[in-house]
């Protein structure tokens, strides 16, 4: 009976260089499609939204809906990976979020549009996660460094070349912000096919499989109970009230029962013996500032160059070249130094280091800042986010068993995902009520009477008078520096964590060794 439970799988012989590179060739454009899904309608966004007629809140959560739905389904989709067919659960995922993503191209208001973005969402989720669980099963974690490099330089591009396309999309008249959507069609079919052709990832059957549906639903409701709540909090009603207490209260409470569900069932789709070590803690604890970082930053900076600034959308994604120039370099070259030294840590902090130095640069912006300073802000920004977000997860990938790997990748990539949430979230709506203030002032002075779209922070400029728009470009761009400086102080706390971080070597196994004590009992 023991034999049978402890039985190693099969799949612990590491493949080929060139078989790897092969089934990388799927692998990193599925990466690249759930990617470019974000960075493309991320320039796009306040013309959409704009053209839907939407609000200030409405922004956010067309940004919110997709990466909550991907932060609650990612655990879930990892938890999968270590029980049924990888190969088959990416193939499904490529499915969703191909159909999801021309449902967003069809969408009428907003609405529907952030409807459509929390079921792209759930396939966004899947790619992501999918991608490293498969990854980590077939390459060893010191030689996953090296291919972590090809990971990051993948990520860049499409942060680099996904602005720049929407950018063009959104101003070419005869194609229109709809095919920012439809655009990423193509690259799931073509995705699709490679990978029926040339992943080849050995699935270990088991009879026993559990999945924990009450935990992750539990964990679902009480992140959007929450998130829900800092968006509306302050404006639709007071920080002290009965919907505060609700929907806050709630969402502690539900994450509380996600929390002892977690500790009673067989298979938690959050594994609490994996997270509550010192090492996956610390480094998930890092994770929540760089998801922050990714997020955030990509959000609310092409925001402040169209509206702040009054650039186009295609201005604006060549002016977010230097943070995604900057995730590129970093991460290449530090993915092949990890993977010669076998140390993570000192990339991890010298990077958790140069990140709060960006988003301290960016804190000081407003609507006159040098574009010269900005760029180099945003460089820093890009080069923390490089040197650190791989290597996390290399971290904890590190420490755990291959049967554990979907589990583990998955909690770490699902705290990281809720930072960015949380960030997008919490900052969006920081970000809100500065505008709402400033443009109120601003129009105080102009003898201007307040009312109507402008003070509620229209999306639309070409509907506002030219005085009034003058007034809200101002309002966005001085309100822009304030949300970096709550990125900055949660930068220091993840630096902080990766601080506490015990030095390891990368093991040159694909799996952990069995401990001697589990066998010896086999003859009593």
């Amino acid at each position: 009976m023991s034999a049978q439970t402890a039985a190693p799988s099969p799949a612990a012989e590491p493949m080929a260089h060139r078989q790897v590179l092969e089934a990388l060739s799927g692998l990193l454009l599925v990466l690249f499609v759930a990617m470019i899904s974000g960075t493309v309608v991320s320039v796009a966004l306040p013309q959409i939204i704009g053209a839907l007629d939407g609000s200030q809140s409405q922004y956010t959560w067309v940004v919110t809906a997709s990466l909550l739905a991907s932060t609650a389904s990612t655990p879930i989709w990892g938890k999968l990976a270590d029980l049924f067919n990888k190969k088959l659960l990416l193939q499904i995922s490529i499915v969703i979020f191909m159909v999801s993503s021309l449902a967003c191209g069809f969408a009428q208001n907003t609405g529907q549009l952030i409807t459509f973005r929390a079921i792209q969402g759930l396939g966004m989720g899947a790619l992501q996660i999918l991608t490293q669980v498969i990854i980590a099963a077939m390459i060893t974690p010191k030689e996953r460094g090296r291919y972590n490099g090809y990971l990051g330089a993948v990520m860049a591009v499409a942060t680099v070349g996904g602005p720049l396309l929407g950018g063009l999309i959104a101003d070419t008249s005869w194609l229109g912000w709809r095919w920012c959507f439809f655009i990423a069609v193509p690259f799931t079919v073509v995705a699709f096919a490679l990978l029926t052709k040339t992943l080849r990832v050995q699935t270990v059957r088991r009879s026993d499989v559990s999945i924990d549906y009450w935990g992750a639903t539990l964990i679902a409701a009480g992140v959007s109970a929450l998130l829900i709540w800092v968006t509306f909090v302050g404006n639709e009603f007071d920080w002290l009230s009965w919907q505060t207490a609700a929907m806050a209260g709630g969402g502690v409470l539900l994450l509380a029962l996600a929390t002892w569900v977690e500790s009673r069932v067989t298979e938690p789709v959050v594994p609490l013996h994996v997270i509550s070590r010192r090492t996956p803690a610390l480094a998930i604890l890092a994770s929540l500032a760089v998801g922050m970082a990714m997020f955030g930053g990509s959000v609310f900076l092409g925001q402040y160059f169209q509206i702040g600034r009054g650039y186009g959308p295609t201005a604006a994604g060549l002016l977010t070249i230097p943070m995604m120039a900057g995730v590129l370099l970093s991460s290449t070259i530090s993915g092949r130094m990890v993977s010669r030294s076998g140390q993570t840590k000192p990339y991890i902090l010298a990077g958790l280091v140069v990140l709060t130095l960006g988003f301290a640069g960016l804190a000081t912006i407003d609507h006159q800042t040098s574009m010269v300073l900005i760029s180099a802000y945003m460089l820093a920004v890009g080069v923390g986010v490089g040197m650190s977000m791989q290597n996390l997860v290399l971290v904890i990938q590190n420490t755990v068993h291959l049967r554990e790997i979907g589990a583990a990748s998955g909690a770490i990539t699902f705290f990281r995902s809720l930072g960015g949430t949380v960030g997008v979230s919490v900052l969006g709506a920081v970000l809100a009520n500065r505008v709402a203030s400033n443009i109120a002032e601003g129009l105080a002075k102009a003898g201007i009477p307040a009312g109507g779209q402008a003070a509620g922070g229209s999306l639309n400029l070409a509907a506002l008078p030219e005085p009034i728009k003058v007034i809200v470009r101002s309002a966005y761009g001085d309100a822009t520096g304030h949300i970096f400086l709550i990125s900055a102080a949660i930068a220091v706390v993840g630096l902080v964590a990766a601080a506490f971080l015990k030095p390891a070597r990368l093991r040159d196994s694909l799996d952990l060794p069995e401990p001697a004590k589990e066998q010896a009992p086999a003859n009593a």
